[in-house]
């Protein structure tokens, strides 16, 4: 029986996704030398060079596939982010700043504004006479937008909005394109009109002359150097009674009238709030796609690289080993690459469901919910994976690996801030775990009698199996000595998927039923009982985000019709599996999820996947489709299997030749030889 063969080529066509032409145009565009970050550049020098880079996207109709064909848009919300996202390759501060300008400042005015404030502000938003900024964060509130600081109060007798902030926490901050470039900014306030606060709405505000000298009332701050992203030159702003227009509220879900009458569409002002702030997810979905990205590249420079340097005579007398053939670097890189195919699938599925709610194919209240909830659980968990990802590729490569020009130290960088940038990950896993307790809690509304008492019959006769341990018995039992069984168990697509499903809901349903004994309490009593059990619910809803990858990926598999690369496939989704169940591996054993003897099944069985896939890692990270004008690292130019070639070739020659120097230890050993021989025939 022959070993299977991956078909690259048919690989990295299903891994480029629905949006493949788009992909593959921006990958086209990110070769341009013009358009790399280059390391070491000065900040000035950087802001510059990512500013006039703008203007390239532009002038080559990168930026227009989000916006209305009425404006020579695309109005292709998918094909939008799966382009965006590739820019990561040429340099960060590009991409992040582009999503500045057109993702989140573009991006208001598109979806909380009407169609005249279209006609008026998006031409020049989209051809960059308009560079803008997101103002929405605010220094002293952060994640928590809806008590945001800055007021917008209405004067119905100038019909004009005075923009105020009030004091130095209110500040906005950390927003790309203040410090110098922004002419506008898009403005989160409090609405306040006839002495009521309807709660935080956007405003369309000039901030700068066409000379870009700040209007008057605005004042800015720059951030100066930053631990990455430098080519953004992020800053703050503060508005002192700064008016502006009636009409510069963005309107679509609440509008003030001449005389100072407020509507919305939106009788729930908390509904309200988290319909405007939905209308800009994308961002979170953007920065999962370049996250995944970012990943893909460190893997396939990694990789290439562990392929071709060799060190240290492990097996051969002549040959040194490759490091991929090392059991240790074999551990750092399969299973991380087995993870990034998990996320790439997971983020095609995401950037679907985005797709769906934004074009209007699917677009109810339930699918923005579910795309929020999508976008929060992935986001922090690859986000996460890329920095640890870009860390272990850049230690795999020794210290070659810390050298910038060999990418890693840079990306890191780069992609630091996206941990806490459009939403910290451990406020979007709050969000996740409320939504697991929200459907947890569903499961009982409108339940009768009967049904309930059912239910608890269930979870506590499985809670008490747990406890006794009588599951672990069971599965003791069942593979009875036999590793081989646990194995097979292991292999078991839908043991995989309980397995991860329970820590979830266990988890959800223990912090559910303590929440719920807290209903009665005080609102201080409840929110320190929820406290009490936040750790667990974010680490829940972490495995959740793991749930939805093995999802993913299972549902992709469907798709490949290679039979050799389907086999291959099904090994990665396994290890990807069984590495996420082992990461939590005390928690399957204290809750008696898993027997010691399956647990011990399951770690030699991991390590059984990473042996049989290391002939694969190639093609796995080839089949990502990156060249190495995208890679841009001497680590995979085939500069060191030049070099090792070389070395290869002079020892070669070095040991046929009778005249070359003598090994000591091989002088020693021939000594000893005549010293035994000689032994021997004086006894004789």
């Amino acid at each position: 029986m022959t070993d299977p063969r991956i078909n690259v080529e048919a690989l990295s066509q299903q891994l480029l996704g629905r949006w493949a032409e788009a992909r593959e145009t921006s990958r086209e565009l990110a070769k341009r030398p013009d358009l790399h970050k280059i390391e070491g550049q000065s900040v000035p020098e950087h802001r510059q060079r990512t500013l006039d880079n703008l203007s390239t996207l532009v002038s080559e109709g990168a930026i227009k596939r989000a916006f209305p064909k009425q404006y020579g848009g695309d109005d292709n919300h998918g094909a939008n982010i799966a382009a965006f996202e590739e820019l990561v390759t040429a340099d960060p501060s590009l991409q992040i700043k582009s999503g500045v300008q057109w993702g989140l400042f573009g991006s208001a005015v598109l979806h909380l504004g009407n169609a005249e404030q279209h006609d008026k502000w998006l031409p020049g938003i989209m051809n960059l006479d308009i560079p803008g900024a997101f103002a929405m964060t605010e220094i002293g509130h952060g994640s928590d937008v809806a008590s945001l600081g800055t007021t917008a109060t209405y004067d119905p007798e100038t019909e004009e909005f005075e923009i105020n902030t009030p004091f130095r926490a209110a500040w906005k901050e950390f927003l790309g394109n203040a410090a110098l470039h922004a002419k506008a900014a898009t403005v989160f306030a409090q609405l306040i009109t006839n002495g009521v606060n309807h709660g935080v709405h956007c405003f369309y505000v000039p901030v700068r002359d066409e000379f870009l000298n700040l209007l008057p009332g605005v004042s800015s701050e720059d951030d100066g150097v930053k631990g990455g992203l430098n080519g953004i030159d992020n800053g703050r702003f503060a508005f002192d009674h700064v008016r502006v227009p009636r009409t510069n509220l963005l309107n679509r879900y609440g509008d003030v009238a001449a005389d100072g009458t407020y509507t919305s569409s939106i009788d729930s002002p908390g509904r309200r709030f988290f319909t405007m702030i939905g209308t800009l997810v994308q961002g979170r979905v953007s920065l999962d796609g370049a996250a995944v990205a970012a990943s893909k590249l460190s893997l396939q420079i990694a990789t290439t690289y562990a392929n071709q340097r060799r060190q240290f005579n492990a097996s051969s007398d002549i040959h040194e080993e490759v490091l991929l053939d090392y059991g240790r670097h074999q551990r750092r890189l399969i299973p991380r690459i087995a993870r990034t195919y998990a996320e790439s699938f997971a983020h095609e599925e995401l950037l679907a469901t985005f797709d769906g709610v934004f074009s209007g194919a699917h677009d109810t209240d339930a699918d923005r919910e579910a795309l929020e909830t999508l976008a929060a659980a992935l986001k922090p968990a690859s986000t996460w994976d890329a920095l640890d990802t870009i860390q272990e590729c850049r230690e795999a490569c020794g210290g070659a690996g810390f050298m910038a020009e060999n990418r890693f130290t840079g990306l890191h960088a780069d992609l630091d801030v996206y941990a806490t940038f459009e939403g910290d990950n451990n406020i979007l896993l709050q969000l996740v775990g409320k939504r697991l307790l929200t459907d947890f809690a569903a499961e009982f509304k409108g339940m009768d009698a009967k049904g309930l008492a059912k239910y608890v019959l269930k979870t506590g006769a499985d809670a008490v199996a747990s406890r006794t341990g009588v599951r672990v018995l069971g599965q003791e039992a069942h593979d009875a000595a036999s590793t081989r069984r646990s194995v097979a168990e292991l292999k078991d697509p839908e043991v995989q998927r309980e397995l991860l499903e329970q820590r979830v809901n266990v988890a959800v349903a223990e912090i559910g039923r303590a929440i719920q004994g807290a209903s009665k309490k005080s609102p201080a009593e409840q929110a320190a009982v929820f406290n009490e059990h936040q750790n667990d619910l974010i680490a829940a809803a972490k495995v959740h985000a793991r749930l939805l990858q093995w999802d993913a990926f299972t549902r992709a598999l469907e798709n490949v019709e290679d039979r050799d690369t389907l086999e291959v496939l099904t090994w990665v989704r396994d290890l990807f599996a069984l590495t996420s169940i082992e990461d939590e591996l005390a928690w399957y054993l204290m809750n008696g999820r898993l027997s010691a003897q399956r647990a011990r099944a399951l770690k030699d069985y991991v390590s059984r996947l990473i042996l049989r896939l290391r002939p694969h890692a190639q093609d796995l990270v080839d089949a990502f489709g990156y060249t190495q004008e995208h890679l841009r690292s001497p680590l995979s130019s085939g500069k060191e299997q030049q070099r090792q070639d070389e070395a290869a070739e002079y020892f070669r020659h070095l040991r046929a030749d009778p005249n070359s120097p003598v090994d000591e230890k091989v002088l020693r050993k021939r000594a000893k030889a005549e010293a035994k021989k000689q032994k021997v025939t004086v006894v004789r």
